[in-house]
């Protein structure tokens, strides 16, 4: 056997090493340690000249070129060889390449000096055994040249020899590959699990062997981690994998310590490799349950946060696509007729995009459709070795397509489409797990096709509702707009009491209304049987106004507008001005029959919608209404004129007759007191006093006539009888002058300054004699500062004397008069009332009529000519003011009001 230096390990290729995981696995204890180690093979020096302990002697004398020259033979066969095999050896191949720099150190030192020099150092035995000595290098007196190497073996405390013992009593007990490295980090002795581990042999590690067995992909970071461990003289702690070159992949826990002497100082490395495929494996599967878990969250956050079903399926098949690993995950959606097309996709580089095509029947053979509405899932690790049609392998080639996994998607009863995944780079076997991930995925889709469906049908029955609520809005707008519009076109047509007036309104309206190129109103004379326009509203045609038809000529078109139907046609004969056009007619028509027609012209393609119709049916009968009302307003009117004609006949008749009685009753009335004062002689001579000489002279009669007294007293009584009635018709034929002369506006106000209390103490003093007889009481009211009124004084003495008059002859015994007066702004109100007597009030309306009484309210019997209240109406609208009755509560009140202006 041949020596060769160890070379210099790579810093690449051992583990790290963790002391606290050493422990752990390892489960070390000195004793167990101890009596191992009693029983292994640790290798000391047990050939030397002096039996001790555990010493060991090797003599190696060396020449000047550090070669050994001689060795005993003991210390030969403690390494393991000959005498012959070790001598011409140099003496830099015994000793482990670990100690190479110490050794070189140890020989210079040796040249130089002639002390003694010692040192601990590791010989190499057979086997790559190492032993650790104690070597003195010294002269070999009397050899010029040649010195004298001593190597005295050393318990197996020490450090490197005590891990190799420890190496292999582990490797014994537990399943852990072990290495050992000196203090450069290069590999120096590995156990047996590590080289069945990694398939390499002892040789093939040392140095930097070991790192041919780390997977390509994990040797660069292995090593600089390594490198870094060693540099830093720390621990070494990492995961990698090994044996690239199988077919599984072993994955390892590599960690490693750094090993020193009692001066603390490194003498090497040891460590572990911890086999930890399976937790690998395990972690593996925990991280894809995680992955798996983690996208059926996030797409069902999608789900429930997003109503965009294509949204939602595009993070389906991205993220199936990214977990799986596949080249393709696609949503393949079934249509009604059989056939389908890729809904939603998600692609591998470099790998075909399908999406949007339409796939014929053959991708879903109805054999696999009923399976698929069944929940079936379909999985095929290779599309070559797989029972299916011909066709179908065919379309999968197209598609590129070596293996493939179908879930179904069903909704209702129904197979709303396949979530499937494409591996087209090579064959795969799909795993339970994957399977039961797109089978829930499937779940979720379903879920979300189910509310994305009923999210929809929300937003079309919102949209219905919305469109049903905009189509009410317009009709409700289309209403109100036409009743605004009736309304406008009524209170026209209302507005006027001529006829023409109205029906050019309603024309005028519904042409702009309604947008016609003509509209014209026409009126029937049934008696002459004719029809003529009264109006008519045209803009681009010559009018008609004033044009008469004869009924009987277009009877089929005035029989139905007699029957009161609107209708609308199209002429088929042009028309010689407007040629071809549409038309619309309605009648005007009320209770009392047809009054005559409304006619709309527009183009010949035009249609009058119901809007339209109904529009100019109303109008046709507001105008109906207008017409009648029209027609009686004028028949009415002509009735008041004539009633008018017949009233001022009347009242000349009246003022006539006035004039004539009032001279004969005047001459009546003399005539009544001159024969009175010849019957009653004893009051002759104060009678005769009283009238003028002439009229003396001609009632002179014989006193040959004698009368009885008997025949006196009736005479009288019925002298007095004549005198009454003769007054009553003298006071009525003045009141009906004084109201002709109040009627024909003739008369003139004499102005004057009047004080009330004064006019008022005057006025009423005739009355006093009057209330003392009937029992009834005067109160007067009047305020201290009253002002002058300034007013015509006859007047309004002609308009006191009648409301005291009218008190006395009303007012009931030991009931009270009163009279008062204030100033009201700009008015002075004088008020005239008596108590225990009430005005109904449907007799308040009549009471200042003409010749007007209220039935049985006189208790005195006095009478009237009933026209007393309607002269003081009269005189006070002559003087400006007005008259006015209130009557409430047993009370009374005749309240007149003038103008006021204040006196300066």
């Amino acid at each position: 056997m041949t020596f060769n230096p160890p070379s210099r390990p790579s810093l690449r290729s051992l583990s790290s090493f963790d002391s606290s995981q050493l422990a752990h696995p390892l489960d070390l204890n000195l004793g167990q340690t101890t009596d191992t180690l009693s029983s292994s093979t640790v290798h000391t020096c047990e050939c030397q000249p002096h039996a001790s302990d555990h010493s060991a002697s090797i003599y190696l004398t060396l020449d000047a070129d550090q070669v050994v020259v001689a060795v005993n033979p003991n210390g030969a066969a403690c390494l393991g060889y000959t005498p012959d095999t070790i001598v011409g050896q140099s003496v830099f191949n015994l000793f482990s390449s670990a100690d190479q720099p110490k050794l070189k150190s140890f020989v210079q030192h040796s040249l130089d000096a002639t002390e003694i020099r010692q040192d601990v150092l590791h010989l190499i035995g057979r086997g790559d055994r190492l032993l650790a000595v104690r070597a003195t290098l010294q002269a070999w007196y009397g050899q010029g040249t040649q010195r004298l190497l001593a190597c005295h073996g050393l318990p197996p405390q020490s450090p490197l020899l005590q891990l190799k013992t420890w190496q292999k009593a582990i490797s014994a007990i537990f399943p852990v590959s072990i290495f050992v490295a000196d203090a450069n980090g290069q590999c120096i002795d590995t156990s047996g699990h590590y080289r069945e581990m990694t398939g390499m042999t002892i040789t093939e590690v040392r140095g930097n062997g070991w790192e041919a067995a780390i997977h390509p992909d994990d040797r660069q970071r292995v090593c600089a981690e390594w490198l870094q461990a060693v540099q830093t003289e720390g621990a070494f702690h990492t995961e990698h994998r090994l044996n690239p070159d199988r077919a599984a992949v072993v994955w390892v826990l590599a960690q490693a310590i750094a090993e020193r002497d009692s001066d603390g100082n490194v003498v090497g490395y040891v460590g572990t490799l911890t086999d930890i495929t399976e937790r690998k494996l395990a972690e593996e599967t925990l991280r894809q349950q995680a992955d798996r878990e983690k996208l059926l969250r996030a797409i069902g956050q999608h789900v429930r946060q997003s109503l965009d079903l294509k949204q939602t399926l595009y993070t389906t098949v991205t993220e199936i696509q990214q977990i799986l690993e596949a080249d393709r995950v696609l949503i393949y959606r079934l249509h009604a007729n059989g056939s389908g097309s890729v809904m939603m996709e998600a692609v591998a580089p470099g790998c075909k995009a399908i999406r949007g095509q339409l796939l014929p029947e053959a991708i879903l053979p109805p054999n696999y459709y009923q399976l698929y509405l069944e929940g079936r899932v379909r999985t095929v690790s290779d599309v070559e070795q797989d029972s299916m049609s011909d066709c179908l392998v065919e379309l999968l080639k197209q598609l590129e397509v070596k293996s493939k996994i179908v879930v179904p998607i069903r909704q209702n009863d129904r197979l709303w489409g396949l979530l499937i995944a494409h591996q087209c780079q090579s064959s795969r076997h799909w795993q339970p797990a994957e399977i039961d991930l797109l089978e829930e995925i499937a779940s979720q889709v379903e879920f979300a096709i189910q509310q994305s469906e009923l999210y929809q049908q929300v937003q079309r029955l919102n949209a219905d509702l919305e469109r049903q609520i905009n189509l009410r809005t317009a009709q409700l707008r289309l209403a109100f707009d036409f009743e605004a519009t009736l309304k406008r076109i009524t209170d026209k047509v209302r507005d006027s009491l001529e006829e023409d007036q109205i029906l050019q309104a309603a024309v005028q309206e519904l042409a702009q209304v309604i947008g016609v190129n003509c509209c014209n109103a026409a009126l029937y004379d049934l008696e002459q049987g004719t029809s003529t326009i009264r109006y008519e509203h045209t803009i681009s045609v010559s009018s008609s106004h004033g044009r008469v038809a004869q009924l009987a000529a277009y009877g089929e078109i005035y029989d139905q507008l007699f029957r009161g139907q609107s209708f609308q046609f199209c002429s088929l004969v042009p028309h010689p001005t407007r040629g071809h056009v549409a038309m619309l007619s309605s009648p005007i028509f009320d209770d009392q029959g047809v009054i005559g027609d409304l006619w709309l012209i527009n183009h010949k393609y035009y249609a009058f919608n119901e809007q339209d119709i109904r529009l100019v049916e109303q109008v046709a009968n507001q105008c109906a209404i207008a017409i009648r009302q029209a027609r009686l307003y004028q028949a009415a009117q002509a009735q008041v004129q004539e009633l008018e004609k017949l009233h001022r006949l009347k009242d000349d008749f009246l003022s006539t007759v006035s004039h004539e009685l009032r001279t004969p009753m005047s001459s009546i009335k003399m005539a009544t007191q001159m024969l009175e004062l010849i019957l009653f002689r004893n009051q002759e001579s104060k009678e005769l006093a009283t009238l003028p000489s002439s009229s003396v002279a001609a009632l002179t009669v014989p006193h040959s006539l004698s009368v009885t007294t008997a025949t006196l007293q009736k005479a009288s009584r019925y002298f007095q009888i004549l005198r009454t009635e003769c007054q009553r018709e003298i006071s009525l034929i003045n009141d009906l002058l004084d109201l002709s002369r109040l009627d024909a506006g003739t008369e003139p106000l004499v102005l004057t300054a009047v004080s009330v209390p004064q006019w008022i103490d005057r006025l009423v003093e005739p009355f006093m004699e009057r209330m003392h007889q009937q029992q009834q009481h005067l109160q007067i009211e009047l305020p201290s500062d009253l002002p002058l009124l300034t007013t015509d004084r006859a007047d309004l003495d002609r308009i006191t004397t009648e409301l005291l008059n009218n008190a006395c002859k009303y007012t009931p015994a030991n009931e009270t008069i009163t009279v008062s007066a204030r100033i009201q702004g700009d008015r002075f109100q004088l008020q005239f009332s008596n108590s225990g007597v009430e005005v109904p009030p449907a007799e308040q309306s009549r009471i200042f009529d003409k010749f007007y009484r209220i039935p049985n309210r006189d208790p005195w019997q006095h009478g009237g000519t009933g026209l007393g209240l309607a002269l003081v109406k009269k005189l006070a609208e002559h003087l400006g003011g007005r008259i006015q009755v209130c009557s409430t509560t047993q009370q009374t009140s005749f309240i007149l009001e003038l103008p006021f202006v204040p006196t300066s």
